[in-house]
């Protein structure tokens, strides 16, 4: 009977989901084009106003799909004193697809809508280039430092591009997503990149070196999120969208962004290696409090 009603709702979940976001979509991807026509600040920022609102009756309308599962059950911790009106940096576990649908759904009500950096290509794709646009995602260009070896006249121009992508972030509040291991979670990644955490991928450091280094003192602290699904660990987004996901647990730890995370992650060698340790420490801490999740859950029979 299970196998026939996960059968159902599949196919079902997966015609809303699309229906929701069709719907939001297309009126963003709209603006996006009178944004592009009519250059004018006056008239961007209301486009930026209407986008980030479609955006948010984006995440109500994954909210409710969510909700037609009686089964779901929310474990969070840690989201007092979150506020629209701060800048955020948040950092996340990356486990599975519907980790951006749970952190859409969790945070539209306590913090900025997200905004997730995406690669300079990313913004010449038909369509989806021109909805990011529109939604003021930031687009980074980066540099190899093999390639800066070659042309050194490029030194800096990926921070200035990332820079002047941001700049709009100084005008109103803000919440920057980088998922900080670069790629979901498999065991086969695990061992891949011969990690040496139980539950996590090493992270990368440039992303969020990167943003801290353009928008400076501009974020008022840094969400570290822990994001477990207990009872679906091998599947979660196929097990969201058949209505067999039961329970999501999510942990939020605001941290500091103090002045020794600021400073030159791709020339400055010493604050590279203090800036990977520092981000090191926050997973190493990250990987126990996952598996300390699990076992509790395991242990009470849930």
């Amino acid at each position: 009977m299970t196998r026939i009603l996960a059968a159902i709702t599949l196919p079902l979940s997966i015609v809303l989901t699309i229906l929701v976001t069709i719907v939001c979509s297309v009126p963003i991807i709209i603006a996006g084009m009178v944004k592009l026509l009519l250059p004018v600040p006056g008239i961007w920022r209301k486009v930026s106003i209407f986008c980030n609102f479609m955006m948010y009756c984006w995440c109500a309308g994954l909210a409710a799909l969510l909700r037609l599962n009686p089964h779901l059950q929310w474990d969070v911790e840690g989201l007092e004193g979150l506020s629209k009106k701060n800048w955020y940096l948040l950092i996340c576990n990356h486990r599975s697809w519907a980790d951006i649908v749970v952190l859409c759904v969790l945070f539209r009500k306590h913090i900025p809508m997200n905004k997730y950096f995406l690669k300079q290509q990313l913004a010449w794709v038909p369509f989806i280039g021109l909805a990011c646009w529109a939604l003021d995602m930031p687009f980074m260009k980066r540099y190899s430092r093999s390639y800066l070896l070659r042309h050194p006249d490029r030194r800096g121009k990926d921070v200035e591009t990332t820079r002047r992508s941001c700049e709009k972030f100084r005008r109103y509040p803000t919440t920057i997503v980088n998922f900080v291991e670069g790629s979901r979670f498999t065991h086969e990644k695990r061992q891949q990149t011969h990690s040496p955490y139980q539950h996590l991928l090493p992270p990368k450091a440039a992303g969020i070196a990167m943003a801290i280094n353009v928008l400076g003192s501009q974020f008022d602290k840094l969400l570290n999120i822990t994001l477990c699904y207990p009872n679906n660990d091998r599947h979660p987004f196929y097990d969201m969208l058949s209505g067999r996901l039961t329970r999501i647990v999510i942990r939020v730890q605001l941290e500091p962004i103090n002045e020794e995370l600021h400073g030159d992650y791709v020339n400055d060698k010493t604050f590279k290696r203090r800036f990977q340790r520092w981000l090191n420490t926050l997973w190493d801490k990250k990987d126990i409090q996952i598996e300390e999740i699990k076992t509790s859950y395991k242990n009470a029979g849930q």
